[in-house]
C-alpha cells in the first residue's frame, strides 16, 4: 500500500552536486520524512541518518558531514522530499534511502532508523575523485 520511490542518484566527480527526490504514495500519517545513507560494504543495519524534516517543515537533523553541504526540503502536497547535495565527496558514495512516518513526532529528532515505518529501495550515488 505505502511506497517511497527515490530517484536522482548518479555518478559524479568530487565537488559535484546532485538532487535526490523521493515521492510517497499510499496512505500514511507522515510525521516526518528524511534520508539515510548506507556506505558501500556496510550492512543494512549500518544505515545512518543524513537529514530529516517534519511535516510542518522543521528540519530536525543534519548529520555532521551533511551540514553546510546538503539541504533537505519537501513538497507536502506531493508528499515528496528532496535532498540537494553540493560539494560531494567520495565518502558520500553509497545508497540513499528515503524514510517516512514515525509514530511520535519527537522521534523525528532522534536520527535513528528504528522509529521509521516506511523505507524506499534506495538510489545509488557514486562520487569519484
Amino acid at each position: 500500500l505505502v511506497r517511497l520511490k527515490e530517484s536522482g542518484g548518479a555518478s559524479v566527480q568530487a565537488g559535484g552536486r546532485l538532487r535526490l527526490s523521493c515521492e510517497g504514495s499510499g496512505s500514511y500519517r507522515g510525521t516526518c520524512m528524511g534520508w539515510f545513507h548506507l556506505s558501500p560494504g556496510k550492512r543494512i543495519s549500518e544505515r545512518r541518518a543524513v537529514a530529516i524534516i517534519t511535516h510542518t517543515g522543521e528540519i530536525t537533523y543534519y548529520s555532521p558531514s551533511a551540514k553546510g553541504r546538503f539541504t533537505i526540503s519537501q513538497d507536502t502536497a506531493k508528499r515528496s522530499v528532496f535532498l540537494e547535495m553540493t560539494n560531494l565527496r567520495p565518502e558520500d558514495s553509497g545508497q540513499y534511502y528515503c524514510v517516512a512516518d514515525t509514530e511520535n513526532l519527537s522521534d523525528c529528532a532522534r536520527a535513528s532508523p528504528v522509529p521509521y515505518r516506511f523505507w524506499g529501495e534506495g538510489t545509488q550515488v557514486t562520487v569519484s575523485s
